[in-house]
């Protein structure tokens, strides 16, 4: 990229019904951000992948179903699984940007992938499973709530506060962290709300700042 070009960023979607799928709202966010923003192909061609990747500048897993690799206990009723062709390709281009250094975003389904990707385990239904836990789906009744920043952590550098009103729109939450991630925000129950990797390059957030107006937009920029 030279230096007067905008940064290219790569978003994967949803797959359904032979479908690629993804919200506007994250076009928009990298728009608004300075950015052009590319939806990443479910292609078949391990060539054609890679120079999809080398052409990017960045990567945002978006948001989607559950996660399955790393999953402790069940899934709730209406929490689908993913397509196989959504999960093949989220994790190859994950992967190909990881050997390459650039910086990946993971958003809600893309978080728990990010940290069940590195080792991590992921709660199927986190109300059920962990002691007085709020709900966290706008399914069961939920609509926003409070998260802690931690003060040392790049979320907390790049929005310039500890505390922060956030949508809420999960069942599953991170059990445990995968190899070289900390948390970075927690909701009031304890339930993580985000985290980084020590290399620099990946974080993930719980929430949708797609949907969050200017608010979040130094996560995008």
């Amino acid at each position: 990229m030279s230096s007067s070009a905008a940064p290219l960023i790569g978003i994967t979607t949803s797959y359904q019904e032979g479908e690629q799928r993804l919200s506007h709202a994250y076009i928009q966010a990298i728009e608004q951000a300075g950015g052009i923003p590319m939806i990443i192909p479910m292609l078949a061609s391990a060539n054609a992948m890679q120079q999809v990747a080398s052409r990017l500048d960045g990567l945002i897993i978006s948001g989607g179903p559950a996660v399955m690799e790393g999953l402790v206990g069940d899934l709730p009723d209406g929490l689908s699984e993913p397509a196989p062709e959504r999960v093949h390709a989220d994790r190859w281009i994950l992967g190909l940007m990881w050997e390459q250094r650039k910086p990946v975003l993971g958003i809600c389904y893309g978080m728990q992938l990010l940290n069940a990707w590195t080792g991590g385990t992921i709660y199927g239904d986190v109300e059920l499973q962990r002691q007085h836990t709020h709900p966290h789906s706008h399914h069961r009744g939920a609509t926003t709530h409070a998260i802690s920043v931690a003060p040392n952590s790049t979320l907390a550098q790049l929005l310039s506060s500890d505390s922060f009103s956030v949508n809420t729109r999960h069942f599953q939450a991170v059990a445990s962290l995968g190899d070289g991630f900390r948390i970075s925000a927690r909701s009031p129950d304890g339930v993580i709300e985000a985290i980084e990797h020590v290399n620099g390059i990946a974080w993930g957030v719980q929430f949708h700042p797609e949907r969050m107006g200017n608010t979040m937009q130094p996560l995008f920029r």
